[in-house]
């Protein structure tokens, strides 16, 4: 039976290997990191990174999910019964901070994808296809409720990805075109503002300052 000293020590060195992995992940590729620059990036042993996780795929698959679970924990729970425009607003919202908070898993992410996701067909065509389905259904319940317009659901949620990861995946050409060093606190406000008014009006749902 672990002591609480062992599982601190593990909790603790467990969220540095997953730090310096997404790090070198995001910055390397899959192909180009290795277990050993992701233990020194840790500060720890090889040997420690390889107990914790397994295996340098088990460890990129992990950090891959965790960034999926953490943008689409806002909607888990939804119903038809919710508020669409508290719902999607709410995700967006989370959105646009998580993309201001963990820039490299977003990166991680779609580097996998636009390399074919070799890693991550089973969970696209089976944990992530049924999530989707799930949460459209429930907007296609709110459109028959007169809640929002009839929108299609699953593009929707395509759009709300794409639209918040755009300001980590491609920052580069953010901060060009803007002429910035970088996103303030305030730009990202603007930007979530943005994005809020713009897609819920597309919806045809109300903002919560009643604004169509």
């Amino acid at each position: 039976m672990s002591t609480p000293d062992a599982t601190r020590t593990r909790l603790r060195n467990e969220k540095a290997i997953l730090e310096a992995a997404e790090q070198v992940f995001a910055r390397h590729g899959y192909r180009g990191a290795s277990v050993q620059a992701i233990a020194e990036a840790a500060g720890l042993p090889k040997s420690n990174v390889l107990y914790y996780v397994g295996s340098k795929k088990q460890l990129y698959v992990a950090l891959l999910e965790r960034m999926m679970t953490r943008w689409n924990a806002m909607l888990d729970d939804i119903s038809v019964e919710d508020d669409p425009a508290q719902v999607l607003e709410a995700f967006i919202r989370s959105k646009m901070q998580l993309s201001k908070e963990h820039p490299q898993g977003s990166r991680l992410f779609a580097a996998e994808i636009l390399g074919g996701a070799p890693f991550l067909q089973e969970y696209l065509h089976g944990e992530l296809r049924e999530w989707v389905r799930a949460r459209a259904r429930v907007f296609e319940q709110w459109a028959e409720r007169g809640l929002m317009d009839p929108v299609d659901p699953v593009w929707l949620i395509f759009l709300i990805w794409s639209a918040t990861q755009h300001y980590a995946d491609f920052e580069s050409q953010v901060l060009g075109i803007t002429d910035r060093e970088a996103l303030s606190d305030e730009d990202y406000q603007h930007i979530t503002d943005f994005l809020c008014r713009v897609i819920l009006k597309g919806c045809g749902v109300r903002t919560t300052e009643g604004a169509v």
